[in-house]
């Protein structure tokens, strides 16, 4: 293994500048994918920020007592879809009504604000079949008079995370077989550069993975090397936006990760790919000669 590492490392100091030119083709190709991911997990940010103001309001009977109001709000607040129930009292509604609306706060009278329960629901539970399901159970309950909900809001907000979806999707498809081509190139350049070492070290009787696993680990740390830069100028441009644009969120650990480890496992596929073009190729010639 050792050999083979330093045979790994010497690549890069027999050729620094095809190296470092690898790499930094690798990482722009990478990075414009960090990039997507980027405005994908802020956008899908953004969409949940929306979704947790999604709420459930029912208003109380007038002629319902205190009791049988707490009664109902206990029994909803069991429910599997409902993280909240909070009372809202004639008063405290009025107090929000003025605040909230400060220009028409004369206007306002506690006589004409009913007492209410406000309903929030768990996350993977705001969708629009969700919604109304609960909402269901709510009209059901003896003290509520009305429920609203906003259901035309509800359902554009469910199919704009669906267009959101489909689209980052398509676009994280596109962009990633855009650089998983790109990387594939770029090695196969590199080894295209070697081709002379392989015909020679095949001639000389070396086996087919004596000849591969130097290229193998020269691509997978090239493709890593270029991930990992990817995912340095990632962090950069997120800290500028974010410092002079608008406040962003940056990538999730897991998914950082996987794209530093998802530069290696391409550059280790393209050196399988490129090297064992060329062994096939010197196998032919030699069949050839003889």
């Amino acid at each position: 293994m050792s050999r083979v590492l330093k045979e790994a490392l010497l690549s890069w100091r027999r050729a620094p500048l095809l190296g470092a030119l690898g790499v930094a083709t690798i990482a722009f190709s990478l990075f414009s994918l960090g990039l997507f991911g980027l405005v994908a997990v802020n956008i899908r940010h953004a969409l949940a920020e929306v979704e947790a103001r999604v709420e459930i309001r029912a208003f109380v009977r007038d002629s319902a007592d205190d009791a049988a109001v707490m009664a109902d709000a206990s029994t909803l607040q069991r429910l599997p879809q409902v993280a909240t129930v909070t009372y809202v009292s004639p008063g405290e509604a009025l107090d929000r009504a003025r605040r909230e609306l400060g220009e028409f706060r004369d206007v306002f009278d506690a006589a004409v604000l009913p007492a209410s329960l406000e309903i929030r629901l768990r996350e993977g539970h705001r969708d629009p079949t969700s919604v109304e399901t609960v909402a269901a159970q709510v009209r059901a309950a003896p003290s509520v008079e009305e429920v609203r909900y906003g259901e035309e809001w509800v359902r554009k907000l469910s199919r704009i995370r669906s267009v959101a979806a489909v689209t980052g999707l398509a676009l994280g498809l596109l962009f990633g077989g855009a650089a998983a081509i790109i990387v594939s190139a770029t090695i196969r350049m590199s080894v295209l550069a070697r081709a002379k070492e392989i015909q020679i070290m095949r001639l000389v009787g070396a086996t087919d993975w004596f000849v591969r696993l130097p290229f193998l680990l020269d691509g997978a740390l090239k493709g890593m090397a270029g991930g990992a830069l990817a995912l340095l100028l990632t962090w950069v441009a997120h800290t500028m936006v974010s410092r002079y644009v608008v406040q962003t969120t940056f990538l999730p650990p897991i998914a950082a990760t996987a794209g530093v480890v998802a530069g290696g496992v391409l550059g280790l596929l393209a050196s399988t790919l490129s090297v064992g073009r060329q062994l096939r190729r010197v196998s032919g010639d030699r069949r050839r000669w003889q």
